[in-house]
């Protein structure tokens, strides 16, 4: 029995290498297989070269051609078994081998401590596996008995299961997918090495695929930071290129033709900007890293389709949106730079049926196939990206009206106008039509929202501070000439046409609010306000009883100010205050809900 001992002692030693071995020459049949397929679309890569060694230093060169047999004695073991047999206890050596080897194969089973670390704690893992199994299945064939058919299936089936488990919650802690893409590689090469000595690997088989959810949420993170370096690194201004050599660099990234563009003079200047083709070319790149690992695993083509589209599907719908909307969102984005991002968005849609194109051809699914197509969600992504990115837009035109108002000061007793617009919308209409200027490439209907979107805040901000600014109690009539002249300059940018094709008389029209109510109190209309009440043809009907009698309330207050200085209160004094008291009462008596 210490003979058996020793033996037993020696495969545990050996185990390794022989994995080793073995590994060895089955990655350098497959090595050999693809070398020698004449329409092999890539370079041949030998799966057990996996970190660019050179294959003949794999092993001492004494160790070439070796098998088990050659590494490992078996004689002690022969010797034990016939003895064992001839005194009639074969069944003793047989359980106490048994046992012995069990107990060895839980060791083996156990992942080495520095797995996670490195693809040398995976090679260790699997040389020793393999090792246990090859010596296994050798001495199935070698004696009679020792080693049966079906007790070798029942440890395999075991051993798989947890070495499938060790193999799915070690890669978990990986996140470098070019590390995880040298491991399937190992595992691949792990499992035909052991189809070849006849065990089932469909256990592998499904662990790689489980694998490979943990690969495609790697590879969606590393896209995740490479979008955002892209976002960062981005001026947000249409790409310029220089000479022939940049601009075809970019026009063979990205599908973008442009026959006027293509015949201007240097340096060229595409509607989009640097995003857009780096954009496009990560998405492609995350498609053939997808697709890549599917290979070899025995997946029928629709499910590969399938699989590469629902990856790419959400790394557009889930990471490239979530990453565009944070952009949008960013306070420091400005409004020009909204503005190129929706330009940006806009070709990134186009490039969707490109995307559907080339997962076609990389996968070498027919277009025409009516049992499956690639269909992206990309274009409906790029879509409500680009919407968010129009309301930012808006958002922000009025953020910028909102701060040019703030720098309003206003003389609420002023006796009579400047003469001239205020220096604040001088300075805001200034900067409308400069920000317009770069609508000219976006959509006819985005421009005109945007234009209206400026002219109702405008509007609004102006009926803001006549009526809802608790701190202006008072209002002259001075001061409402002097609004008369900023609300011309207003109206004068809104009929000028800031975007071509837009309708001014809309952006106009935007302005009536304000235009009507300044009308109605500087011509002292109130006669034709009366008389045309609540009528289809009203003059005014945009100012509500509720409105004038505030407004005229602010004007009274103004006036009671200027007779607190008069010691006799003159003619014209009094009739002016009659005339008030009397179209507030008739204010008064209409419908408050008008």
């Amino acid at each position: 029995m210490s003979e058996l001992k020793d033996f037993l002692e020696n495969v545990r030693k050996f185990s390794v290498k022989i994995g080793e071995l073995a590994m060895r020459h089955t990655g350098e049949e497959v090595y050999n297989h693809q070398v020698g397929k004449t329409n092999f679309k890539m370079e041949p890569h030998n799966p057990f070269d996996t970190e660019g060694e050179d294959p003949q230093e794999y092993l001492p060169d004494e160790q070439e051609g070796l098998s088990a047999q050659d590494l490992v004695d078996f004689s002690p073991l022969y010797r034990c078994l016939h003895i064992f047999t001839v005194l009639g206890d074969k069944s003793t050596f047989e359980n106490y081998y048994r046992k012995q080897r069990k107990e060895q194969s839980s060791l083996v089973l156990q992942a080495p401590s520095n797995m996670r670390e490195s693809l040398g704690g995976y090679r260790e893992y699997f040389h020793s596996i393999v090792g246990f199994f090859v010596i296994e299945n050798h001495l199935l064939y070698t004696t009679n008995g020792l080693v049966s058919k079906v007790t070798l299936e029942e440890m395999w089936a075991t051993s798989v299961e947890k070495v499938s488990n060790v193999l799915k919650t070690q890669t978990s802690y990986c996140t470098d997918s070019g590390l995880i893409q040298e491991i399937k590689r190992l595992i691949m090469l792990f499992s035909n090495t052991l189809t070849n000595y006849g065990y089932n690997i469909s256990h592998l088989t499904q662990a790689l695929l489980e694998i490979r959810e943990h690969y495609t949420e790697v590879l969606t993170q590393r896209c995740f930071h490479e979008f955002q370096e892209i976002f960062k690194e981005d001026n947000y201004h249409p790409l310029q290129v220089v000479n022939l050599t940049e601009y075809a660099s970019v026009v063979a990234a990205f599908p973008f033709k442009d026959p006027n563009l293509e015949k201007s003079a240097f340096p060229r200047r595409f509607p989009f900007s640097s995003m857009v083709p780096k954009v496009y070319k990560q998405v492609k790149e995350f498609v053939r890293s997808s697709l890549w690992y599917t290979e070899d695993l025995n997946l029928t083509q629709t499910k590969i389709d399938e699989m590469i589209q629902k990856s790419t599907n959400l790394l557009l719908t889930g990471t490239l949106s979530g990453c565009l909307t944070t952009l949008i969102q960013k306070p420091s984005v400005g409004l020009l730079e909204l503005i190129q991002i929706t330009l940006n968005t806009n070709y990134l849609e186009c490039t969707n049926i490109y995307l559907e194109e080339f997962i076609t051809s990389v996968t070498k699914s027919s277009v025409k196939d009516e049992s499956y197509k690639a269909e992206l969600q990309g274009k409906s992504m790029f879509k409500d990206a680009r919407a968010e990115a129009e309301e930012q837009i808006y958002e922000k035109l009025k953020a910028k009206i909102d701060e040019s108002f703030d720098l309003a000061s206003y003389d609420w007793t002023l006796n009579e106008p400047e003469g001239r617009a205020s220096d604040y919308i001088i300075d805001l209409v200034a900067f409308l039509q400069s920000t317009f200027l770069a609508f000219t490439n976006l959509p006819l209907k985005v421009a005109t929202t945007a234009c209206a979107a400026a002219c109702q805040h405008i509007n609004r901000k102006l009926m803001y501070m006549i009526l809802g600014d608790e701190d202006v109690r008072q209002v002259s009539l001075g001061a409402l000439k002097q609004l008369d002249l900023d609300l011309i300059q207003c109206e004068q940018f809104a009929s000028s046409e800031p975007v071509k094709g837009v309708d001014s008389t809309l952006l106009i029209e935007c302005l009536t609010d304000v235009r009507q109510l300044l009308d109605l109190f500087n011509q002292c209309d109130f006669s034709a306000y009366f008389h045309d009440f609540g009528e289809r043809t009203s003059k005014y009907p945009r100012v509500t009883p509720a409105s004038a009698i505030k407004l005229l309330e602010k004007i009274r207050e103004a006036d009671k100010d200027k007779k607190k200085i008069l010691a006799v209160l003159k003619k014209d004094e009094r009739d002016k205050k009659k005339l008030h008291e009397t179209i507030l009462k008739q204010l008064k008596e209409l419908p408050q809900a008008m």
